[in-house]
């Protein structure tokens, strides 16, 4: 049988006993002030990127679906004036906004919904420029709506594991400025203190990963959402183009008809 003995001073400071004395919740209470401190700074960041991940995550989720029930309206061929009505409530959905933009302002400049003497003369183009812009700078607003705290997470993937990493320097130059004050560089001294001062980097890497992770998620939905707001300018952009057009035409016909009779 081969028999283990331990050193009398790694049993007396508890370095090695049951559990190998890891206890995360004790490491840091024992740890040092400035250890604490850099601790205390990555838990705020872990906490508010938490709070930015799930709050982000309804968001998008509620985007998403929104978005899909608006689309099937609209190509189903409801009524510009019922699709205005549900873009008002679906205020999660950016394609349902820039509808809602587009429309109005093509209302407004071509008068739509009342035909009169001034939408039969209004001309293409600058009703054409004039939704154009509306619709972009709509998708602007949405684009940095759906963008707004993101950059908190990559914040926090990019400078947390340096913090955690600056924690534990910090601590590691308190253990060997306390061997030196002791005058001994056995396990026993040394252990204790570098093993808390670690926990702040694995409390940085903590922090960092799950912020890495859904800035990654959050960049890859907003290309998402912004090239189905590119593709919907096209599309919305062709079908008032058509719907210029049929009044123009239908104007014509009718001044023709006066005309005639």
């Amino acid at each position: 049988m081969i028999s283990v003995s331990i050193h009398p001073a790694l049993a007396s400071t508890g370095a090695i006993g049951p559990g190998l004395n890891s206890d995360i919740v004790h490491m840091i209470v024992n740890a040092g002030p400035m250890v604490k401190f850099v601790m205390l700074v990555l838990l705020l960041l872990s906490v508010f990127s938490w709070a930015i991940i799930f709050r982000k995550w309804f968001q998008y989720r509620k985007a998403r679906s929104e978005s899909e029930r608006f689309l099937e309206s609209f190509w189903d061929g409801t009524e510009f004036s019922r699709l205005l009505n549900e873009a008002v409530n679906l205020d999660k959905s950016p394609v349902a906004q820039l509808f809602r933009a587009g429309f109005t302002e093509f209302r407004r400049v071509s008068s739509l919904n009342t035909p009169s003497s001034s939408a039969r003369e209004a001309p293409l183009k600058p009703v054409l420029a004039q939704v154009e812009r509306a619709l972009k700078r709509t998708a602007i607003e949405q684009g940095n709506r759906l963008e707004r705290s993101i950059s908190f997470l990559a914040t926090t993937g990019n400078t947390a594991p340096f913090i955690g990493l600056f924690g534990t320097v910090w601590g590691i130059m308190e253990s060997f400025r306390g061997i030196g004050l002791m005058g001994s560089a056995s396990l026993a001294v040394v252990a204790p203190g570098i093993s808390e001062a670690l926990v702040a980097t694995a409390a940085g890497l903590f922090a960092a990963i799950p912020a890495v992770v859904a800035y990654n998620f959050f960049s890859r939905g907003i290309t998402v959402f912004s090239s189905e707001m590119e593709s919907f300018v096209s599309d919305f952009m062709s079908v008032i183009e058509r719907q210029h057009l049929k009044r123009q035409s239908t104007s014509k016909r009718t001044e023709a008809g006066d005309l005639t009779g």
